[in-house]
């Protein structure tokens, strides 16, 4: 097997599955690389420390994290087969000081959602990580620690949103205009990935455009950091698989090798 990549992917909401264009997108994402054996994703919606994994069981339930979305979106399942030998192995990659712990835990919507677009035949062993930081630098090493995985065939997914400024939209339309805030930002992002610039999306806080707007709270972004970590060389250039705006917010994607 060839060495898998490592993505940046927007997962949007559950009104994702219904929008045939995005959902067309990621599933094309799937025809850049063979099919792996497995998936390791870090999603915005779980940020815990110590580091934790999702139940490896054979079909680990969802968690509905959301509300006000149609009845039939909390009744969806996705159940993937058992994931024990790479929660094994990932536990074997944690330092002495650092274990990994297991929960019972079930893959939020920022795993299933673009899974079930991505492998709806949902037959690959999935795991879900958690975020246990917002620091760039720390998520950038994390990812560093997980790259060997993808020479195993293991796919390693951040799953987040370019931008996410939910407080400050003002029109709800899936195909609303971005504002100003969401556009600068994503162009500054676009920029930086470009010229594989990681010391500068690392310090975005300081840097990048209308952040406090694009990113009330971060973790939407940070998944980015694990991804760009989990890179082959430092200064990849990412390859951008999706571009354009959602509901007027950057729903940016990337593949890293």
């Amino acid at each position: 097997m060839t060495q898998m990549p490592a993505l940046y992917i927007g997962h949007g909401a559950p009104l994702l599955l219904d929008d045939p264009v995005w959902s067309s997108e990621i599933a094309e994402i799937t025809k850049k690389f063979e099919k792996p054996k497995a998936i390791l994703i870090v999603s915005a919606h779980w940020e815990s420390a110590p580091i934790s994994i999702t139940s490896p069981v054979a079909g680990t339930p969802l968690v509905y994290d959301f509300g006000g979305f149609a009845q039939k979106f909390y009744e969806m399942t996705y159940e993937t087969p058992d994931a024990s030998a790479l929660a094994a192995r990932i536990a074997a990659m944690m330092p002495d000081n650092e274990p990994l712990h297991e929960s019972r835990r079930g893959l939020d919507h920022g795993a299933w959602v673009p899974l079930r677009i991505m492998y709806p035949d949902a037959d690959i062993p999935v795991l879900q990580m958690s975020m246990p930081t917002s620091d760039p630098g720390k998520l950038i090493e994390l990812g560093k620690r997980l790259r060997p995985l993808r020479e195993e065939g293991v796919l390693i997914v951040g799953s987040g949103f370019m931008t996410h400024g939910l407080p400050f939209l003002r029109d709800w339309s899936i195909d609303a205009k971005a504002p100003g805030w969401s556009s600068d930002f994503d162009q500054w992002a676009a920029d930086a990935l470009s010229r594989g610039d990681v010391d500068m999306l690392a310090s975005y806080k300081d840097l990048a455009p209308a952040v406090n707007y694009a990113h009330p709270t971060v973790e939407h972004f940070t998944p980015l950091f694990v991804t760009l970590g989990a890179a082959t060389q430092a200064d990849a250039i990412p390859e951008t698989l999706i571009e354009g705006f959602w509901m007027g917010l950057s729903k940016r994607s990337l593949l890293v090798a």
